[in-house]
């Protein structure tokens, strides 16, 4: 599928500001099931500087700074990405069983086996804790297939947990969420990342974009409007024969396929906000975003 993505951030501030410094995880990444075929950022007021880096996990960043007096900011990006289907595949990989796949985190003896084990430890936003266990494991049954196991727990937190843009904020602790069922796209991820980080399985926190308007015959998906977040499953070693890292939406209940389009991920939330910064002046401020992801069927952007 060819995507055709806007996602525009506006900043309004009550007083000038005089310096500001903007890093942006808004980079589609490129990857054996999606390519980004075209990619621009502007900025209103320009920046003075603009500087690109991959960061540790590999996520293409860019820091902006805007060194003109200015009352309002406005980060534009648009970019077109091309995505291939991929559920099917995953859940056609062979049935291992998740008991499988724990023991043999505890043994890496490969690269892509060790940065997995990366992903199975605490990090600021997702603590690991026995009530997460013990919701995970009415999924997570004895000798039951890790994809199997992760659908079923995808599929409790869509039943358990109501859609609430209110609800939460990004430092909103998992335990609140799992005593209130509720929130949104960003803590339904967290929440089973910490699910199988506590019973022992490598987790890492996806962010991205859905489609805004499906084509005829889909269904709209719930998080549209924003950038979204999902979660990615280590399911084994792929030189095995297994699924390796498999991108599961809770929110959506579904196995992501090609209506998902990734930026980056890491080990939660913080590592990925898509913008964040520091500024000079100010005072108080707002803010309103609005992403758009429509199927593309015309010309590519230019890239710049």
């Amino acid at each position: 599928m060819r995507l055709s993505i806007i996602h525009e951030t506006q900043y309004h501030y009550s007083a000038p500001v005089v310096l500001s410094q903007q890093f942006l995880h808004l980079t589609p990444r490129t990857l054996p099931y999606q390519s980004c075929e075209a990619h621009r950022i502007t900025l209103e007021p320009a920046a003075g500087e603009l500087s690109e880096r991959d960061d540790y996990f590999g996520n293409r960043t860019v820091r902006a700074l805007v060194a003109s007096p200015h009352e309002a900011l406005v980060v534009r990006v648009e970019s077109e990405v091309t995505t291939l289907p991929r559920a099917r595949a995953a859940s056609a990989a062979p049935k291992v069983s998740w008991e499988a796949v724990r023991a043999s985190l505890g043994r890496p003896d490969a690269s892509h086996l060790v940065e997995a084990a990366e992903f199975l430890f605490e990090s600021p936003h997702v603590e690991r804790s026995r009530e997460l266990a013990d919701y995970a494991i009415k999924s997570f049954t004895a000798r039951r297939g890790i994809l199997e196991s992760a659908s079923d727990l995808a599929r409790r937190i869509h039943k358990d947990f109501k859609f609430d843009r209110t609800a939460t904020s990004v430092s909103t602790p998992l335990r609140q969420v799992l005593k209130d069922r509720r929130g949104v796209c960003q803590d339904f991820a967290h929440l089973m990342i910490g699910c199988a980080r506590s019973i022992g399985l490598a987790a890492r926190y996806v962010s991205g974009y859905i489609l805004t308007a499906p084509p005829p015959g889909r269904p709209r998906l719930v998080g549209a409007d924003a950038s979204h977040a999902w979660i990615s499953l280590w399911c084994g070693d792929p030189a095995r024969g297994n699924a390796g890292w498999v991108d599961i939406d809770p929110t959506n209940n579904c196995i992501v396929d090609d209506a998902h389009a990734t930026l980056g991920w890491g080990r939660d939330f913080a590592d990925v906000t898509p913008m964040r910064g520091v500024i000079l002046g100010g005072g108080a401020q707002s803010l309103a975003v609005r992403v758009t992801v429509t199927p593309q069927f015309e010309p590519a952007l230019e890239s710049k």
